[in-house]
């Protein structure tokens, strides 16, 4: 047979087989075809199948002194490339030192205010003196247990001294109210979300290969505007009620969310109410230094004839909040993977929201407009009929009605 078309017969099989050999049948098959042609035989198949003239040669060894290994062995013991890290002492510790150079004490590292990349680790590991690929470099890496990782949300800042405490105090006062049956609501606004055709975090079962097509990139500019959801939730009853606003996250905005929820839900659950007890974060709209937050609840004191006490939680501490997973939480899993295309959307999403629980949520489109920037007077403030706590007073407070 010509030689040319044994390298094309030779290339057809291995084609066929290559995926069903492995190193050592595929060696010695190797070996076999170049011993079978005879004289050129090692060039042929070297260059039909481009496995190398030494491991031919090696396949042609181990036939002719019967030298093959055992069945389970693929190769001899200690047989095959070595890895880097055996002949290069350093590349361990100069990679370990440039994934994470603060804290492995190279504050100097040039990738320490850029972006880690396998090609940017790759040509710093070169000038250091190693001779190894940005694909070598992922798989040691993965070796010494590191992976992609997003950062995590988790600190929220250095604890109070009196964290625990304000706790208690929260939870005695909240348990002192349920058992005299008086409303205890916990407040606070759901981060601002863009109402439009754009992607929202999620996924939901749809037809194979028919994803909802959105919007590519999640521009203001395209967007129907935004919407600020504040939410009000009755931790005895379970219930919850969310004011969609479309305007400013003011505390007017805040307050008067808190009204809505009494004269559409509230009121028609509590008979002989005398007192309400507000649970909410220390910033934001409903923040215990914002003064246009107190001067509002003091006009909702007078209008509700009850005593209104506020509590809020620590800096730092917003997540224990209870409307943050009682309602909140169960807000977003519900329209995950769905695209808030109108304002309608959004309220029916909220609406519709349960758990196995029994939780209840009510919402409404609050289309008034609150003006930002409204300062209150020191005379105002002097006005306001408030008492506060021994312990805290400025978070602990309760407003009267004049």
């Amino acid at each position: 047979m010509d030689i040319n078309d044994f390298e094309v017969k030779l290339k057809e099989q291995y084609l066929l087989l290559s995926s069903h050999l492995n190193e050592k049948s595929k060696r010695l098959w190797a070996a076999t075809e170049a011993q079978l042609y005879g004289y050129g035989g090692i060039i042929a198949v070297n260059r039909a199948t481009r496995i190398s003239k030494k491991t031919i040669h090696k396949g042609l060894s181990e036939i002719k002194n019967d030298k093959t290994l055992e069945t389970k062995r693929i190769r001899k013991v200690g047989g095959g490339r070595k890895k880097i890290t055996s002949h290069d002492n350093k590349l361990l510790q100069d990679l370990d030192r440039l994934i994470d150079p603060a804290t492995r004490g190279d504050p100097e590292s040039p990738l320490r205010w850029t972006s880690k990349s396998l090609r940017k680790l790759e040509e710093e590991m070169k000038t250091r003196g190693h001779k190894i690929s940005y694909w070598a470099i992922r798989k040691i890496l993965k070796e010494q247990k590191y992976s992609l990782q997003s950062n995590c949300k988790r600190h929220e800042g250095s604890n109070h001294i009196d964290r625990d405490e304000q706790f208690k105090h929260i939870h005695k006062k909240a348990t002192l109210f349920l058992n005299k049956d008086q409303p205890v609501i916990s407040v606070d606004t759901k981060k601002k979300e863009l109402v439009g055709n754009f992607k929202n975090n999620g996924k939901e079962w749809e037809k194979i290969k028919s994803p909802i097509e959105v919007e590519a990139y999640d521009f203001p500019s395209k967007a129907k505007g935004k919407v600020a959801p504040y939410g009000v939730y009755d931790l005895g009853l379970n219930k919850g009620w969310v004011s969609v606003g479309i305007s400013s996250d003011t505390a007017e905005f805040a307050v008067n969310s808190i009204r809505t929820w009494w004269l559409k839900m509230g009121k028609a659950a509590y008979n002989n109410v005398n007192e309400i007890l507000i649970t909410a974060d220390c910033g934001g709209s409903n923040g215990y230094r914002v003064k246009l937050w107190k001067r509002e609840l003091q006009k909702l004191t007078n209008e509700l004839k009850v005593n209104i006490h506020v509590c809020h939680f620590p800096p730092g501490t917003s997540k224990w909040n209870k409307i943050e997973h009682r309602l909140f939480s169960y807000i977003s899993k519900n329209w995950r993977g769905r695209p808030l295309v109108s304002l309608e959307t959004v309220v029916n999403l909220i609406r519709n929201t349960t758990t196995k629980k029994g939780l209840q949520i009510k919402a409404i489109l609050d289309k008034n407009i609150y003006q930002k920037g409204i300062k209150v007077s020191k005379q105002e403030m002097d006005k306001l009929n408030i008492k506060t706590d021994i312990f805290h007073p400025e978070w602990n407070y309760m407003l009267r009605p004049t």
